[in-house]
């Protein structure tokens, strides 16, 4: 079970698909602070969670990052960073190391670096970001290597895991496009239904001769997929939203996962563990049967449960709604 907490909206990068449209003025007045951000981490502990991702906005922005991080593994969680990486120093790398930080994941979404730079509008921003990744690696930390897929960079994803595994990184994980935040902005240039079950299948068949674990992420048909191509996945579910992740957002507001932005919550106004065990919408996700159309009646609803983003966004709002683009649903069509 993971806990994804934005510990802050602001970033030093405004990249066209973020999430939680994210820039250099984005407001830190309302983020939680160091004491509320420690009451967080107890309160995700006693909910039984165990690994604790620290995201943004970029999170290397707080001054505090590295205590939240330590308190977070002295009492027995596994703390994780999502970052863009070209914040992150030699002396920064060896500092999230010794607070007992576990590994990282940084975001490269290109091979070629004028993509990656256009797409995050940052001019240096993939020589950065790989720099990021040698500091990490330097100081032991494991890396992972987070990538956003569309159309426009589909193609250039066997080019990014042989770069990856150049640069010695554990893992690749590419992050279909949801449109959440910024990215409904590019919806269009999103990567299209059509094309969905060919890319997830390729991106799949990639893990046969890789030494790199790759992870499709938004796309949780990848699990039937991967059982009906004879791949031994570790994971046990394609979308955990609400059934074993959610996210926090900086204001301390619960919501079912990064790209479905419904409210269940506010850690300032109720302890998180009791919004995790008690609230009606995360029941409702927990009960795979009352998923609708096509989803509800799946026998592989177990192992996917469909990408309740992609529901939601498609469905204008229902996120129990059958999932769009599933390859199973589309070739019945």
């Amino acid at each position: 079970m993971l806990v994804s907490w934005n510990v802050t909206k602001r970033c030093n990068l405004y990249c066209e698909h973020c999430y939680r449209d994210s820039g250099p003025a984005s407001s830190v007045e309302d983020d939680l602070t160091t004491e509320e951000g420690r009451q967080l981490i107890d309160e995700i502990k006693a909910a039984a969670f165990r690994l604790l991702i620290l995201s943004g906005g970029e999170p290397l922005i707080r001054d505090d990052l590295c205590e939240l991080i330590a308190y977070a593994s002295s009492i027995g969680l596994r703390p994780a960073l999502g970052s863009n990486g070209t914040l992150l120093t030699a002396a920064k790398a060896a500092e999230l190391k010794k607070a007992g930080l576990g590994g990282i994941a940084i975001s490269i979404d290109s091979a070629t670096p004028e993509h990656h730079n256009r797409f995050r509008n940052a001019p240096e921003g993939w020589q950065q970001a790989v720099q990021g990744i040698h500091y990490a690696r330097e100081a032991g930390l494991r890396v992972q290597i987070n990538m956003t897929l569309t159309a426009d960079n589909m193609d250039d994803f066997d080019q990014l895991a042989q770069l990856a595994e150049e640069l010695n990184v554990a893992s690749l994980h590419p992050f279909f496009l949801v449109p959440t935040g910024r990215a409904v902005n590019i919806e269009e240039d999103g990567l299209k239904q059509e094309r969905y079950y060919s890319v997830l299948r390729s991106v799949l068949a990639k893990q046969k001769s890789s030494p790199l674990e790759i992870k499709p992420t938004c796309a949780p048909q990848f699990m039937p997929l991967a059982k009906s191509m004879g791949l031994d996945m570790r994971y046990t579910r394609g979308c955990l939203a609400g059934v074993a992740y959610c996210s926090v957002l900086p204001n301390g507001e619960v919501h079912i996962c990064p790209y479905l932005p419904v409210k269940v919550g506010n850690v300032r106004e109720q302890p998180f563990d009791e919004i995790w065990r008690d609230n009606p919408v995360f029941k409702d996700l927990r009960n795979f049967m009352e998923y609708e159309g096509a989803c509800g009646s799946c026998p592989d609803v177990n192992i996917c449960g469909g990408c309740r983003a992609r529901s939601y966004y498609y469905s204008g709002g229902n996120f129990m709604a059958e999932e769009p683009w599933c390859y199973k649903r589309t070739a019945a069509l």
